[in-house]
């Protein structure tokens, strides 16, 4: 990617009869710079006064909301309940788990004092605001990087007999992970998120819920998102930091670099035993507590993002797009036009709402229709209605789609049948951009059978040769921190299909007998 926290610059040229002062960067020319600029003249996001953070702004947010509660109704539909906990987190919390301080050390942001102090400037000079050296506090706090150690130390006191699991809770939250290198909503310091957590009396019921909790993000993924993804685990070098095993969902983008977009992880029984978490058994014999945890977060965003969009810009599955249709008027300064334009939209807009389609009216006056068409399709607006005096008087529209090979302006008759055939129309859109995706995804896996094909592919210099490499493999850390170091590709994860197909099968890098089928590929 380009400059940390770039978004789109000004461009020049014209584009739907007005001079684009946010024009889309192709993404055949520099991909990073087109992701930008997407995220830019969609008007989702922009840098804050803060390095490293973003702000999201209102048709952004709008996006991540549907998302949000799409996902809480299925997290909840699962049997957890939703409940939230401090930001703050002692940081002798992260020293009782080695394994997951070890992971998290480096991006920990700490508060470390609890009061600022005025120091009057002098000959005039504005007064400047400064640490007050007498505020420290007794022991350092941790902004939250995840809050395992927080709900765990409380679990310690919610959970003392069987009858109290299995426990299931969700937190929507922000949290604060210290990154170098920020991409929009790819990796930010600061990011919104849920993240689950639960506690069973069995191994094998935390592993399944693992497994459950991937599931419902797979298929939000695909149903809500319109992005096709693998569900496999990932290795013990990619694994999340404390747990036994971690599961996850990965997307590949348009240039061939996979995302991880959701991950699901058994922990064991480390955080109870960190935080002494036992429970007491019909016999009355305390027992060991086992866990999971998983999240998604606004990287879904990044992905939502480049999965769909285009060289005009944002494009949206209509199941996410907080403006589902745009009726565009065709302004008049004729007022017996205007008569019969105004209640006519008026209809329009109510009846559609009234089936439940996400409706924006479009009057204004002082843009040129073809800068406002431009406007909508740059934000990702799925279907366009323009309503001029002429189409009010006959009780028709003209519709456009904002993606598909069939762009072209089409007529709609506002009658009976006229709610049904939008709704169609919204439906029809959100699979085949979900078809569309999946014909892209599978363009990008390769088949190979030796490490010196993927490692050609990827210095190629191709484009078209650069995706997910499906390979047999030894699992190896040395092999796996080698081949990384050698043409940054990593193992995004062991797909949960077709694992038999390793036996037999020699490993693409070492030659020895393959434990696993391997997704390779570079990876945001």
């Amino acid at each position: 990617m380009a400059t940390p926290m770039a978004f789109g610059q000004a461009g020049g040229g014209k584009k739907g009869g007005t001079d684009d002062a946010a024009a889309v960067t192709p993404r055949a020319e520099d991909f990073s710079a087109w992701y930008a600029s997407v995220i830019s003249s969609g008007d989702l996001a922009e840098n804050s006064p803060v390095k490293g953070c973003m702000v999201i702004k209102p048709h952004g947010y709008a996006v991540w909301e549907l998302m949000r509660d799409d996902l809480d109704a299925s997290i909840k539909a699962s049997g957890a309940k939703n409940a939230y906990f401090p930001l703050l987190i002692p940081q002798s919390f992260l020293s009782r788990e080695a394994a997951h301080v070890d992971g998290f050390a480096k991006e920990c942001a700490i508060v470390t004092h609890h009061r600022l102090r005025a120091v009057p400037g002098e000959d005039g000079a504005a007064a400047t605001v400064e640490v007050d050296p007498d505020a420290a506090l007794e022991e350092p706090l941790i902004i939250r990087p995840t809050s395992e150690t927080m709900i765990w130390s409380m679990f310690s006191k919610w959970i003392q007999s069987h009858r109290d699991l299995p426990l299931a809770i969700n937190q929507w939250a922000n949290v604060v992970r210290w990154e170098m290198r920020t991409r929009p909503f790819l990796r930010t310091t600061e990011f919104l998120w849920q993240e689950g957590h639960t506690a069973h009396t069995t191994a094998a019921e935390a592993r399944a819920r693992a497994s459950q909790m991937i599931d419902v993000y797979a298929e939000t993924a695909e149903r809500l998102l319109a992005i096709p993804v693998t569900v496999g685990a990932k290795s013990p070098r990619e694994r999340f930091a404390g747990a036994e095993e971690t599961l996850t969902i990965e997307a590949v983008m348009p240039n061939g670099w996979a995302l991880q977009a959701g991950t699901s992880h058994y922990l064991g029984t480390a955080f109870a035993d960190a935080f002494d978490v036992t429970y007491q058994d019909e016999a009355g014999e305390r027992q060991p507590v086992y866990a999971s945890s998983w999240g998604v977060s606004t990287r879904l965003m990044g992905a939502l993002i480049m999965t769909h969009s285009d060289d005009t810009g944002l494009a949206l599955p209509p199941a996410v797009a907080p403006v589902q249709v745009v009726v565009v008027v065709i302004a008049t300064k004729s007022p017996e036009a205007a008569a019969v334009v105004s209640p006519f939209v008026s209809e329009v807009a109510s009846r559609l709402r009234a089936a439940g389609v996400r409706v924006e009216v479009d009057e204004r006056s002082h843009l040129r229709p073809g800068a406002r068409y431009y406007e909508w399709e740059r934000k990702g607006v799925p279907l366009r209605l323009e309503v001029g005096p002429r189409d009010a008087a006959a009780r028709t529209v003209l519709a456009a789609r904002r993606v598909g090979a069939d762009r072209a302006k089409f007529g709609m008759e506002v009658g009976d049948a006229f709610e049904a055939a939008i709704t169609a129309e919204l439906a029809a859109t959100q699979q085949a951009m979900l078809d569309d995706a999946r014909a892209r995804t599978a363009e990008r896996i390769f088949e190979v059978d030796t490490y010196a094909e993927m490692e050609a592919a990827l210095a190629s210099g191709d484009p078209a040769r650069v995706g997910l490499f499906r390979v047999a493999w030894k699992c190896d850390e040395a092999n796996e921190l080698a081949v990384k170091e050698a043409c940054k590709a990593t193992i995004r994860c062991y797909p949960r299909d077709g694992q038999e197909a390793a036996a037999g099968r020699r490993c693409f890098y070492s030659g020895e007998p393959a434990t696993h089928i391997a997704l390779f590929g570079r990876a945001f």
